[in-house]
């Protein structure tokens, strides 16, 4: 049975278990590594002049997310389709109640093939920019830590989930 708005708004707010705390780390997650490409976007937009990182001898952010690599997709820069990218990824961790693998099953494996697809990517990226310049950001570290955490973050009993709904 659907959940109504409001039962929904109800659930996701004030709802305890296991299920509600792996969707809001999920959620926590995602926003704080949105956040990250949201700095990236604004050095890669010309708003900012430069990012500001800790004097490591690895880390290079205007070698990384001002290469041409950074801008070669769609000819966009890499971190303004990373904030939409991770806005879909937040969509499905937000969408439907807690009973949603029986009621929409589309949604959790949606949300699991876009994980994937994410982690992927995270790492093609950071082994790029080693490979490829032999320098890390330290803003694009931390998007691609919180999308390894997410995708390695599982709620207790997980594997029971579908079958005691």
């Amino acid at each position: 049975m659907k959940m109504t708005a409001q039962e929904l708004s109800q659930e996701l707010r004030d709802g305890t278990g296991d299920f509600l705390q792996h969707r809001r780390a999920a959620t926590l997650l995602t926003l704080v590594g949105m956040a990250s490409l949201a700095t990236i976007s604004l050095y890669q937009m010309g708003i900012f002049k430069r990012l500001p990182e800790p004097s490591v001898s690895v880390l290079d952010a205007r070698k990384v997310n001002g290469s041409a690599e950074a801008y070669g997709i769609l000819n966009t820069p890499d971190a303004v389709l990373g904030v939409g990218s991770y806005a879909a990824t937040l969509g499905l961790i937000a969408m439907g109640g807690p009973n949603r693998a029986r009621s929409q099953p589309w949604i959790p494996l949606g949300l699991a093939a876009k994980c994937s697809l994410d982690s992927f990517q995270a790492g093609a990226l950071t082994a790029t920019s080693w490979h490829k310049f032999r320098a890390f950001s330290l803003y694009s570290l931390a998007t691609a830590l919180c999308t390894f955490s997410r995708a390695s973050h599982r709620p207790a009993r997980g594997k029971g989930r579908l079958a005691k709904n």
